[in-house]
């Protein structure tokens, strides 16, 4: 006997009202999800898997959101055409959401038990305020929360962002949902986060009973976790399965692409063993320290080390990675290297002796000195065109003829497989991707030596992670650049370096060779980054 699913997806389209015409995004999906199952929607960005989330909790911005067709049954009851109120009720109670940046989604003017207690008191008005109060207690113990009772007068910004994606988890579980959905739960998150993420996951829908629909980029997680998979791409789901069947034997063209598109390769071949190389920047026992609370009269006299004497070398045309969890020091490191942080110590570029330069003598050196950020969308200015963004640092370090500023545009964004003839366009008319090689051919056109790559490409789907890593070996290769890569991503770390670092509390724990290090890690912080990642 068949049992009758918790959720059943039924034809469902998607589209929105653009002026006199109408798009159409997501195209005749159908899908069910059982009790206690595990289901994933995976797909690139824009490939309609939130829309579809967002579809069955009512959450479009209708009516410039309108669904052509479809139906969604939950419970017995269609949720598309459901009225709002009957719909509130079924949000939080019986279909709980986690959200993909739990920093967005929790308002930051509220405490942690304020936020949780709001979601309990909508739908069970009964309780009083202590029993309230004791409900998010409990759940906060269950998500492992550490010292929950300290944690409920925090707030958001006063939490680690597994700390604040649990808080999210407490507040989806609040009113037991018999569903749960999770849109890319742990993308922002470190391996051994993420791990934890996802095991704890595991343990709640075992005592809740509860289903869960995964919506993710990343294989590694719908592996680990998702019995079935459904892969979307352009709006249609072109295959569904088991996950293991899936995985091992895919029939879709797409879908080989998906899997095929992990981070791999070996790093940029040297011309010589990267220990003969010469040091083109090195650090000497640099400590930086953050003020934690200022008296009102006198010197502050509580400190928050973030680096605790931190000492390397990074070696002239090779890739230096830097590893280790949130909080662990590794874009501190950069930024004092960089000269953006105050430090104490010694920061060599050539030999030279930079960290006691004031900013009028270190301006010159940033044209040898480069950075790329993790978030593209953010580092890039809204209001400047393509042009603008990336001729910014030439009309500061070299004044040139319009003319010729304008053909260096053009050549660094052929370079990095952009096309020059959308100069003049605004980073919002980009692509993810293409966002990032802007952020690229920003740093490039001043002609680097060494380029700080601080997570550039964590936010970014694997197709077009694969696609970024191969343009940086490329201008690796051609330009022979140093990279010094900040990453919690083990796979894009082996696929890119060299040499590695790995970080702990602001401390180096381990360095050396990054293919040794990678096979045969020997401090136990190292192993237990690498058991947590994903494959």
């Amino acid at each position: 006997m068949t049992m009758k699913p918790i959720l059943d997806v039924d034809n469902l389209s998607v589209s929105f009202h653009q002026g006199e015409q109408d798009v159409h995004i997501v195209k005749n999906v159908s899908f069910s999800i059982g009790e206690c199952e595990t289901v994933a929607l995976v797909g690139e960005s824009g490939s309609g898997k939130s829309l579809t989330a967002h579809s069955i909790m009512r959450l479009l911005p209708y009516p410039m959101a309108f669904h052509p067709s479809g139906a969604v049954t939950f419970d017995d009851k269609d949720l598309l055409s459901l009225p709002l109120k009957a719909m509130q009720d079924v949000r939080g109670a019986g279909i709980g959401m986690i959200f993909q940046e739990p920093m967005s989604a929790l308002n930051p003017l509220h405490t942690v038990e304020k936020q949780i207690a709001e979601i309990i008191k909508i739908h069970q008005k009964k309780l009083s305020k202590d029993a309230v109060r004791e409900k998010v207690l409990t759940l906060l113990q269950q998500v492992h929360i550490p010292s929950p009772e300290a944690k409920l007068k925090a707030y958001p910004h006063q939490l680690s962002g597994g700390q604040r994606q649990r808080v999210m988890i407490a507040m989806a579980l609040a009113n037991r949902p018999k569903l749960l959905i999770a849109d890319e739960p742990t993308t922002a998150l470190d391996v051994t986060v993420q791990k934890e993420i996802l095991d704890l996951l595991k343990e709640l829908q075992q005592q809740y009973q509860m289903s869960i629909l995964l919506i993710t980029h990343d294989l590694g997680v719908v592996n680990y976790i998702a019995s079935k998979v459904l892969i979307m791409n352009q709006g249609e789901i072109i295959e569904r399965g088991n996950t293991k069947e899936v995985f091992a034997n895919p029939e879709h063209e797409y879908t080989k692409l998906l899997l095929d598109s992990a981070p791999n390769g070996d790093p940029v071949p040297l011309d010589n063993h990267v220990d003969s190389l010469p040091d083109i920047m090195a650090t000497r026992a640099l400590k930086v320290s953050f003020v934690k609370s200022k008296p009102l009269f006198g010197k502050p006299k509580d400190f928050f080390h973030a680096l605790k004497g931190i000492d390397l070398q990074v070696k002239q045309g090779s890739t230096l990675g830097i590893v280790g969890e949130s909080g662990s020091g590794k874009s501190t490191l950069a930024f004092a290297m960089l000269k953006l942080l105050a430090s104490e110590g010694n920061i060599f570029l050539d030999g030279q002796a930079i960290c006691s330069l004031d900013e009028k003598r270190v301006r010159p050196l940033r044209c040898d000195m480069q950075v790329v950020f993790q978030d593209p969308f953010a580092s890039l200015s809204p209001r400047m065109s393509v042009k603008q963004i990336i001729s910014e640092g030439l009309l500061l370090h070299e004044p040139l003829a319009a003319q010729d500023i304008d053909q260096r545009v053009q050549d660094i964004m052929t370079e990095v497989g952009l096309d020059p003839d959308t100069r003049h366009r605004y980073p919002h008319e980009f692509s993810g991707g293409q966002r990032q090689r802007i952020s690229i051919a920003r740093a490039l056109i001043l002609n680097p030596r060494v380029v700080f790559l601080d997570e550039p490409t964590s936010a970014l789907d694997r197709a077009v992670q694969m696609q970024v890593i191969e343009l940086l070996r490329k201008l690796q290769r051609e330009r022979k650049l140093t990279y010094i890569f900040i990453s919690h991503d083990i796979h894009v770390i082996r696929a890119l370096s060299h040499l590695m670092i790995v970080m702990k509390e602001g401390e180096i724990v381990e360095l050396g060779d990054a293919k040794d290090i990678l096979n045969n890690p020997s401090h136990p912080y190292t192993q237990k980054l690498l058991s947590a990642t994903l494959d």
